[in-house]
């Protein structure tokens, strides 16, 4: 390979690079580095910050069977546990806040990905699906987690985007 063809490939390389981490202004970040520590974890009630977002988690409820009204809603396979937070933007421009970027951890370390259909019918006006937040507004809705019925759900992983580092908070 041609010098002037690596330099290209290796041009393109840190760019995409740059673009893949830059755009979310993480908070939880304290300077770049990759094996970098997370922010102090937030509890329920306490705002805590992940780039364009405070994210705020209400409160926390489980051992629910189903979601929505006796004519349409979703059953769980195990168990609902529905997370009501308040998410504000803090940035400069709309950012979209996705209920599927965000998980859940039992105390072993397992990890359990929001129902975003469920969490269709545990919202009125679709909150916490693929909402366009603009600059100053803020929405709360519910995140669902299915999760077996014999699991406790110990902290969330809240994040601005998919590609974004993350906030935990401690569910209590």
């Amino acid at each position: 390979m041609r010098k002037s063809t690596t330099l290209a490939l290796i041009t393109t390389g840190l760019v995409a690079l740059g673009c893949g981490s830059g755009g979310t202004d993480n908070a939880a970040d304290t300077g770049g580095a990759a094996d970098e520590k997370k922010a102090a974890v937030a509890k329920v009630g306490e705002p805590t910050r992940d780039g364009k977002f405070e994210f705020t988690v209400k409160s926390s409820k489980c051992g629910v069977a189903k979601v929505g009204t006796d004519l349409i809603g979703a059953k769980a396979q195990g168990q609902f546990c529905l997370i009501t937070i308040n998410v504000k933007n803090i940035g400069k421009e709309a950012q979209m806040f996705d209920g599927s970027s965000q998980k859940a951890y039992a105390a072993d370390g397992t990890e359990y990905s929001a129902d975003t259909s469920a969490a269709i019918y545990a919202n009125k006006n679709a909150e916490t699906f693929l909402n366009d937040i603009n600059p100053g507004n803020q929405v709360n809705g519910v995140l669902v987690f299915d999760i077996p019925k014999n699991v406790k759900l110990t902290k969330l992983e809240l994040h601005d985007s998919p590609f974004s580092g993350g906030v935990d908070v401690t569910l209590g």
